[in-house]
């Protein structure tokens, strides 16, 4: 299953900056792994704002909850998420599976 996922990072005020560095650092660690396992497919930056826009890969919305909590900075994200399912007019094998099965 696909997901659209918005995430705005809002740090508290006052947060260390070596503290905030810290978790930027961690954030990318784990951001990279769950690209390697393929659960992170896409990410993209938001022009002019502290957030991301990226599209998960997983098997059900608990393990959607366990890779997005698994984030160092989930303590400080809003998340809006967007069930995805294929788009029957498109042409990309990669966007819908229905051409795969030949169903489309």
């Amino acid at each position: 299953m696909f997901y659209l996922v918005r995430m705005v990072v809002s740090p508290p005020y006052g947060m260390p900056p070596e503290e905030f560095e810290r978790l930027k650092a961690e954030e990318k660690e784990v951001g990279i792994r769950l690209q390697r396992e393929g659960i992170w497919k896409h990410i993209w930056r938001v022009a002019g704002a502290y957030a991301n826009v990226s599209i998960f890969e997983v098997d059900s919305v608990e393990q959607l909850h366990s890779a997005i909590s698994s984030l160092p900075f989930f303590p400080f994200l809003s998340v809006e998420v967007t069930p995805l399912v294929p788009h029957p007019s498109s042409i990309n094998p990669a966007d819908n599976p229905l051409l795969k099965e030949g169903r489309a």
